[in-house]
């Protein structure tokens, strides 16, 4: 069984050595693979030096760099870390034998249950993290502990199903929605955090990033679960209506005159868009399920082929 590291790297000279030779020790036999972002500071000299394959991806983002690797690169099971050494490479192994032992598609290195918050200096990202957990969760019915780590272990399934769309560090996001609405297997194991050394600087803004993360969800959730999204917003709509045309309503009965025509016509445009909401989340939540059987259909082809290469 063939395990790879993926690291994508951007500017990362001050821990990259250090990070590909941990995980060189966690996993002797596994090949590590270097994703270089357009880095100025000799990032990709440096991996080359300690050992890593370096290859480069120039569109800049995390997810851009994600795609490619995925893309390009063959194993059985892939452990995806960050270059920024703050993730310990022991726990490497045991998201490895998740993987290829347990069955898991998704391993997820939980860091919130264990040094996150002591360790990470930014509290508006520990506020972040609890935000978007409590909010995937609750959209998606799950008990996920930690949504965005950069710890990550994947199975072939997985990496050669997943379409990334995102560009940038929304990717972890991305990935955990992913899994949660194909009803792949997410299990997740405690791992330790320890902030950047001095001197390296994270590439993370946090309310640029953080929006993004936030939009990635509202369009997540309105791809995954079209009828909920729909319905929600025609209950709005249908809600903003009956506020408005009840005291129209009233005043006609009294009157037999309706005195708010303009007012009349803007709630009854709303109205109709309430109505064509509804049907659009029902229409799209039937090419939903037509997508979900494709999705089940695909995954049994790519195990079809690889049985058939392993065969060869």
């Amino acid at each position: 069984m063939k395990t790879a590291v993926l690291i994508p790297c951007y500017n990362e000279a001050q821990t990259i050595r250090k990070v590909v030779e941990d995980f060189k020790q966690a996993l002797p036999h596994a090949d590590i693979y270097v994703y270089d972002n357009n880095s100025t500071d000799g990032t990709d000299e440096i991996a080359r030096a300690a050992g890593a394959i370096v290859r480069y991806e120039y569109k800049q983002g995390k997810g851009n760099v994600v795609r490619a690797m995925f893309r390009d690169i063959e194993a059985d099971c892939y452990i995806m870390t960050d270059g920024d050494d703050t993730y310990p490479a022991s726990f490497a192994p045991r998201l490895e034998r998740l993987v290829l032992e347990k069955g898991a598609d998704m391993a997820v290195g939980d860091r919130l249950s264990s040094t996150y918050f002591t360790e990470n200096k930014r509290p508006f990202h520990n506020v972040g993290n609890v935000m978007v957990r409590g909010l995937i969760n609750r959209l998606f019915g799950a008990e996920l502990r930690d949504i965005m780590t950069g710890l990550r272990g994947f199975s072939r399934d997985f990496v050669k199903s997943f379409p990334v769309v995102s560009k940038g560090f929304e990717i972890e996001t991305e990935m955990t929605i992913f899994a949660l609405d194909h009803n792949l297997r997410i299990v997740e194991e405690a791992i330790e955090y320890r902030d950047r050394p001095e001197g390296s600087e994270s590439k993370l803004n946090t309310y640029s990033d953080g929006l993004k993360v936030l939009f990635t969800i509202a369009r997540l959730f309105r791809d995954a679960k079209p009828f909920a999204f729909f319905s929600l917003i025609a209950l709005v709509l249908a809600a903003i209506f009956l506020i408005m045309f009840i005291p129209i309503f009233v005043d006609f009965l009294h009157t037999r005159e309706v005195l708010q025509i303009p007012t009349l016509i803007m709630i009854s445009a709303l109205g109709i868009a309430a109505i064509i909401d509804f049907f659009c989340g029902v229409i799209l939540s039937v090419l939903k399920k037509q997508y979900r059987d494709n999705f089940e259909r695909h995954l049994h082809l790519i195990r079809m082929l690889k049985e058939r290469d392993e065969d060869e």
